[in-house]
């Protein structure tokens, strides 16, 4: 429990970093929202890594190839949660907010099976 809740914690941090990124960088930078945007998930995406793999998964050895893994991670989620979303509220008569939050939640469990299994998927010691 303790590390799913890190997860989201993490996440959480990551969220803001990104929000507060691209609000900064169209406010004081005067970018575009949509070019913010990436610069915001490419903030984002450096403290989700970071939280990731040191709190929630605890790894001391990521290095390229985690972050790479975790990279094709966070851009599959991210597309998952686009055809999702559109998905649901093209074929159903869900509410937009119950279904935003029934992606947020499929994909965040997914992202955590990922991460968990492949990203940073820890050698079984030898005894």
């Amino acid at each position: 429990m303790r590390r799913y809740l890190s997860f989201v914690g993490v996440g959480a941090c990551a969220a803001a970093t990104h929000f507060g990124c691209a609000v900064a960088l169209v406010s004081f930078f005067a970018w575009s929202p949509m070019y913010a945007n990436v610069g915001g998930y490419c903030a984002a995406l450096l403290v989700s890594f970071a939280g990731q793999s040191r709190l929630t998964f605890g790894s001391t050895q990521a290095g390229v190839t985690e972050f790479a893994k975790f990279t094709a991670t966070s851009l599959t989620g991210f597309a998952l949660n686009a055809l999702a979303y559109a998905t649901l509220l093209r074929w159903t008569s869900l509410d937009y907010r119950v279904a935003l939050l029934l992606v947020l939640l499929g994909v965040a469990a997914l992202t955590y099976l990922l991460m968990s299994r492949w990203v940073f998927l820890q050698p079984r010691r030898v005894a």
